[in-house]
């Protein structure tokens, strides 16, 4: 039976764009990076450049301004409600979610940067939820070292504990730091996070959900505490190719690194090493992938979709 495109449009609670499209809506939002900086914020084998910039990220650039606007408007509502009683204003919260080698953390780093330089100048903070994985030596110890990164692997509690005191608008609020050296949590390294204006929270898993309570009692999601969240989205295929091209990449680079904790991978044949990367992807990132973060797409707010050549080609906004 052939699939009706026109009621899944109809029906869809999305508004679905081409890249094209999607760059009218820049209006006159200012190019406030040059090529350098884009550069500077790229990840590896990430194309991005100025002109998907402009095509892109420039109008979610404005559009994020319109939520953040509105929401600057129900907090003043709210103010007159309470008559003018105690009301902390809380930090506009984006959280970024989509599978490994997919350029989540290029577009956390390119939206902060363009974010920060709103004519405004509002303080926006970066935070990614590696730093809540359980160490290495507790991953070990429960046998979870194989599924490291699926959500069992993380401090959900630590995680919701720090959301609630951003959105609970507390100073000085610590987030825990991650080394992709060592592949672990660096014991005692923090980023202090001091009640920016806008948080942006990426993560593979962070719009993910668990079984609800039969009893009715109060179980929060980490999105829970968002007010925007963004699915950076691809075809399976090219995910697979974008992560072993990128592991291939960082055994010539990252991986000769002797305290690195993959340096044995640099030493095997450009064959045993590439084996080894499809293992990874099998057995974890696409498990995962298929369990955990693909199902949370719908949950988002707005979702980038990337072509073959790694820029967004398709962009679907949830209706209001």
């Amino acid at each position: 039976m052939p699939i009706d495109r026109a009621a899944i449009e109809k029906y869809s609670p999305y508004r679905v764009f081409t890249a094209e499209r999607w760059a009218q809506f820049r209006d006159d939002t200012p190019l406030t990076l040059n090529e350098d900086e884009v550069r500077r914020l790229r990840s590896l084998n990430d194309p991005i450049d100025l002109d998907e910039v402009r095509k892109i990220y420039l109008s979610l650039s404005r559009l994020l301004s319109a939520h953040v606007e509105a929401s600057q408007l129900l907090f003043r509502q709210r103010q007159v409600f309470f008559n003018g009683g105690d009301v902390v204003k809380t930090p506009f919260i984006i959280g970024i979610a989509g599978s490994v080698a997919v350029g989540k953390s290029t577009t956390a780093r390119v939206l902060k940067e363009l974010l920060q330089r709103w004519p405004s100048s509002p303080r926006v903070a970066l935070v990614t939820t590696d730093g809540f994985l359980f160490p290495n030596e507790v991953l070990r110890n429960q046998n979870l070292m194989e599924r490291k990164g699926f959500p069992e692997s993380y401090d959900v509690g630590a995680l919701l504990r720090f959301l609630s005191a951003i959105k609970s608008g507390e100073p000085q609020v610590q987030a825990p730091l991650y080394s992709h050296l060592t592949y672990d949590v660096l014991p005692d390294g923090f980023v202090t996070i001091d009640r920016p204006d806008i948080l942006i929270f990426e993560g593979i898993n962070v719009l993910q959900t668990r079984d609800l309570p039969k009893d009715g009692k109060i179980v929060p999601f980490i999105s829970d505490f968002f007010d925007f969240s963004i699915y950076v989205d691809a075809e399976e295929a090219l995910i697979h190719q974008w992560y072993i091209d990128r592991f291939m990449r960082l055994r010539e680079t990252a991986f000769r690194n002797p305290e690195s904790f993959f340096h044995r991978y640099s030493q095997l044949s450009e064959d045993a090493a590439r084996a080894i990367a499809e293992g990874l992807w099998a057995n974890i990132n696409l498990r995962n992938l298929h369990e955990n973060i693909l199902p949370t797409r719908p949950r988002a707010d707005l979702i980038l979709r990337k072509g073959a050549d790694h820029l967004v080609e398709q962009v679907s906004l949830r209706k209001l």
